[in-house]
């Protein structure tokens, strides 16, 4: 296998093995030799490709990240959509499988914990409520004035956050996932109903 895959598979190996680790054991009680361990590989690895620890740490978050991101695009690109109907897949990104797991949920609550104390967490977790914020004011000023449309945006990305939050501590989160998927929806349709006659698409 050439040298470039051969590095891709041992990082993703390694962000796995962190995933599971947070899920196992906690961010705090994460270290280098429960990822190496669970990883299967050289605990060096770690530091050859990513510097140490809080180097992998913030690659795995970009990785939760760059999932989310994979998700909404899987379901935009290429399709002719309104922009109610891209709402819904903003939605919907936001509640995959992948995101509702232990191991995301689990590594989620941790990494928004830390980043009160970390520059870095803090600065791609800023990065990740703009990217949602503004995908969803893209859409909302389709269908109603600028003005109207910012206030939706927040107040879904509010929704989208909270509700997502509240599911994942929840103590049955398959079923207040699914809950949370339909109040989020019904309130951007409601957000519609009420404004989005104001402007034309």
């Amino acid at each position: 296998m050439p040298r470039p895959a051969m590095k891709t598979v041992r990082q993703q190996q390694l962000i796995d093995a962190t995933l599971i680790s947070v899920e196992r054991h906690g961010l705090h009680h994460t270290t280098i030799n429960t990822i190496s361990g669970l990883a299967g590989l050289s605990s060096g690895l770690i530091s050859h490709y990513f510097g140490g620890k809080q180097g992998l740490i913030e690659a795995t978050l970009k990785y939760l990240l760059d999932e989310l991101k994979q998700a909404l695009l899987s379901r935009i690109l290429g399709k002719n959509l309104s922009a109610a109907e891209r709402l819904s897949m903003i939605v919907e990104s936001n509640f995959t499988e992948f995101q509702r797991s232990a191991a995301a949920t689990k590594t989620w609550l941790s990494f928004w914990s830390q980043a009160v104390h970390d520059p870095g967490l803090a600065r791609l977790q800023h990065i990740n409520s703009q990217r949602l914020y503004s995908n969803l004011a893209f859409a909302f000023k389709q269908l109603m004035p600028e003005d109207v449309a910012i206030n939706a945006a927040k107040q879904t990305a509010a929704m989208i956050d909270g509700f997502w939050l509240r599911s994942a501590l929840s103590s049955c989160p398959e079923k207040e996932f699914e809950q949370a998927q339909i109040l989020c929806k019904a309130f951007i349709e409601a957000v519609i109903m009420q404004h989005g006659e104001n402007k034309c698409r």
